[in-house]
């Protein structure tokens, strides 16, 4: 790609996608389509993260209305699924290009080898011209294993396969300062290179009808993107060349641009912060906290406490004696080994200059604008 190229990954959810009654709109989804071809005649790799299984599924099934038990929901994806793939397929080949269907859950981004091996086939696709698409696989997942929303999803592809820019396609056209709907002299914010607490304040929690994620979601997805050193934008999927103008910084919505002068997170430490899932603690001394945060690194002599069992090679939480999360790092050294050295049965190797956590493998509270 030139200067001038993108890595774009645009996120539809599915009150973009639908019509009043509920089901896959065809137009919606021509038009959708129309915008990111014109994206990829351009020059740009595009992946489309995109929600609407289970409202292009739930009537076959004999549904009249959008179910809401989770057998019902997931088997609606079941046949939804389908018939989403071959829309979109159908849709981009007419227009020369051809499409894939990728269906994860957040197990795939939870083991660090996994998390490898998807970044580079959503890579080796990207490069050979193909416009992956993207969804959370609903007909096996539970709640403990899923994203918690497509908004999510996309922030966390957007950091895997290193996107120059996350676009959110929405029903509303950008953060406000209170909620439009309730408040109709809000006012619409343009950039925002801080995502504060009274911006979470006024987003709220609620989501569409056929949606699951609401504008807290979004902020939640960008502040992922924002600590990867990735731009954002959020704006209405039914706006003309919403796509288009986004990408060239004219259109009317919210950007959200990364703080030049904050830490931008390598793939080691995005898995680690975002997609880990720690398996234990490690509570260090109160002497030592500051130490560690300077250093980012954690040696034995400053092991407080260890709480739970883990491996070498796991994803432990870092805390103080207060309980207050410094960060996430991944140990050298399994928990019993280091129980063993807290009871003075291997002081040798206690007293060892090797790190139980390196720098590399440390991901620190002040490297993030969010909770890790």
């Amino acid at each position: 790609m030139t200067s001038k190229q993108k890595r774009v990954v645009v996120k539809v959810g599915s009150s973009s996608l639908t019509s009043l009654h509920g089901e896959i709109s065809s137009k919606k989804l021509e038009k959708l389509v129309e915008q990111i071809v014109r994206l990829k005649d351009e020059g740009h790799e595009v992946l489309l993260v995109s929600s609407g299984a289970v409202a292009a599924g739930y009537r076959k099934l004999g549904f009249m209305n959008r179910p809401d038990t989770l057998p019902e929901k997931q088997a609606s994806a079941s046949v939804g699924q389908g018939l989403l793939i071959e829309a979109y397929s159908k849709l981009f080949l007419s227009h020369g290009y051809i499409a894939s269907q990728i269906l994860i859950t957040r197990s795939d981004f939870s083991d660090e080898k996994r998390y490898n091996n998807v970044r580079n086939t959503m890579n080796v696709l990207l490069k050979r011209g193909i416009i992956p698409i993207i969804n959370e696989n609903d007909t096996v997942t539970v709640n403990r294993l899923k994203f918690g929303d497509n908004d999510t999803l996309a922030a966390k592809v957007a950091g895997l396969i290193d996107a120059d820019v996350l676009t959110i396609l929405s029903d509303i056209d950008g953060l406000y300062d209170a909620n439009p709907r309730q408040t109709p002299n809000a006012n619409l914010i343009r950039e925002v290179n801080e995502i504060t607490a009274e911006m979470e304040a006024s987003a709220g929690d609620a989501g569409s009808d056929v949606g699951t994620g609401g504008m807290r979601s979004k902020l939640d997805a960008f502040k992922i993107t924002m600590a990867s050193g990735i731009k954002g934008f959020l704006g209405r999927a039914d706006s003309p060349d919403i796509l288009y103008e986004a990408i060239s910084g004219t259109a009317r919505g919210t950007y959200f641009e990364p703080n030049a002068a904050s830490h931008t997170l390598n793939h080691k430490k995005q898995w680690i912060a975002f997609n880990s899932g720690p398996e234990g603690d490690i509570i260090v001394s109160n002497e030592s906290k500051e130490l560690i945060i300077d250093r980012k690194s954690l040696y034995p002599s400053s092991i407080y406490e260890i709480n739970g069992r883990f491996s070498n090679g796991s994803v432990v939480r870092i805390l103080d004696q207060e309980g207050e999360e410094i960060g996430l790092g991944v140990v050298n050294f399994s928990s019993s080994q280091l129980r063993k050295w807290k009871k003075g049965t291997n002081q040798e190797t206690a007293a060892s200059s090797q790190a139980v956590v390196d720098r590399d493998a440390f991901v620190c509270h002040l490297e993030l604008s969010i909770p890790l």
